[in-house]
């Protein structure tokens, strides 16, 4: 295909893919409202009210028509192995969005859909990028690779807590990676980025700013954009593998660094309730309200500042791995995961701080002098 053509294909599947979740999701409203289809509130969640999970259906379906119709499918071979591998994704998220599912039939689900594209399509890493003169055997690259699907996936999900961040963190990793593909003249992964932007953008009005007609993106949602995320950021990885980077116009050398800082408040999020929970000797799966965002709501801020701050934190992330590009794995994961770890814990401080004031006022107040 010309790649003039393919150029024009970018904003054209943003549009659509817009257009479609825009005027699916009244539809997908009215049908939740007719079958009781709601996030009931407990103790877990922080919305008040009873409100529709089905929002990653609209999402699913406009990225898979427009990424389809839109796609290149002969300089994309992995596409045959893509679309099973959502469809198991789809299916274990939306079983779950109506129906509670059991955590280990969710990971078998999550493993099953990160196996056909590993297995099948042969999609996985295969160089460490010089870390420590180390490289993957077959073995090795498949259990990482699935590691990493797993991980991203989860990170995605639980990071979608409030509203507006996960897809407003989708926008901005997707966004980071598909400039550097464009760049670099591979016109196909824009295409697939701009489909699943337009749905967000879309999503996002009726999740953030719509107050009629307001839906949660579910696990239907969360998890399909962590897939995709994952799917991208390895294939930024592969692109950048030593001695396939002479042809590339902007290259670098620590691209699965790199690729930590696109994707750093899932990991770091992450990182960071499973460590809090296993210290409490609590298993690292157990839900709770421990997350980044649930301390910046605690701290006073609202869902869109929440979202915002941690947002424009992630912005700056991908500014300095992409400026530090190139001064090793190792030595960029380690900034990376140590300036991410410190940034997560400073609402943690601030509302420790807050609390010792108010006890302060407290015992001034019982005890004047």
């Amino acid at each position: 295909m010309d790649d003039y053509l393919i150029k024009l294909l970018i904003p054209f599947a943003g549009v659509m893919s817009f257009s479609l979740v825009f005027l699916s999701i009244p539809t997908i409203l009215r049908v939740a409202e007719s079958k009781n289809l709601y996030d009931e509130p407990n103790k877990r969640t922080v919305h008040k009210i009873k409100i529709p999970t089905l929002g990653g259906l609209a999402i699913f379906l406009s990225f898979l028509f427009t990424y389809s119709l839109f796609s290149d499918w002969f300089s994309f071979t992995k596409i045959p192995f893509l679309i099973p591998a959502l469809l198991i994704i789809f299916s274990i998220g939306i079983k779950d969005d109506i129906m509670i599912t059991a955590p280990m039939v969710k990971l078998f689900g999550q493993i099953l859909a990160a196996f056909v594209i590993i297995g099948w399509g042969d999609l996985r890493i295969t160089s460490f990028h010089g870390f420590f003169g180390l490289e993957p055997n077959y073995l090795t690259s498949v259990t990482l690779t699935l590691f990493l699907f797993v991980f991203i996936l989860n990170g995605l999900n639980l990071i979608d807590g409030i509203d507006g961040l996960a897809s407003l963190t989708g926008i901005i990793s997707i966004t980071s990676f598909s400039i550097w593909f464009y760049i670099n003249g591979n016109y196909h992964m824009p295409v697939f980025s701009a489909a699943l932007i337009g749905a967000l953008l879309a999503f996002s009005y009726f999740n953030v700013f719509s107050k009629q007609q307001k839906i949660f993106m579910g696990d239907t949602g969360s998890l399909l954009l962590g897939f995709l995320l994952a799917v991208v950021a390895i294939k930024f990885s592969e692109f950048n593998k030593p001695g396939l980077t002479s042809d590339l116009k902007y290259s670098m050398n620590s691209a699965p660094a790199v690729a930590l800082g696109v994707l750093i408040v899932p990991i770091v999020d992450t990182l960071r309730v499973f460590i809090f929970r296993i210290s409490r000797g609590k298993s690292p799966f157990t839900a709770d309200k421990n997350h980044i965002h649930h301390r910046m709501l605690t701290l006073g801020f609202s869902h869109l500042q929440t979202s915002l701050i941690i947002g424009g934190i992630n912005i700056v992330f991908v500014i300095l791995a992409f400026s530090l590009r190139n001064i090793g794995v190792l030595k960029l994961s380690l900034l990376l995961l140590t300036l991410g770890l410190f940034m997560s814990y400073v609402p943690a401080c601030f509302i420790y701080r807050k609390k010792k004031s108010l006890l302060k006022l407290k015992r001034k107040a019982n005890y004047p002098h």
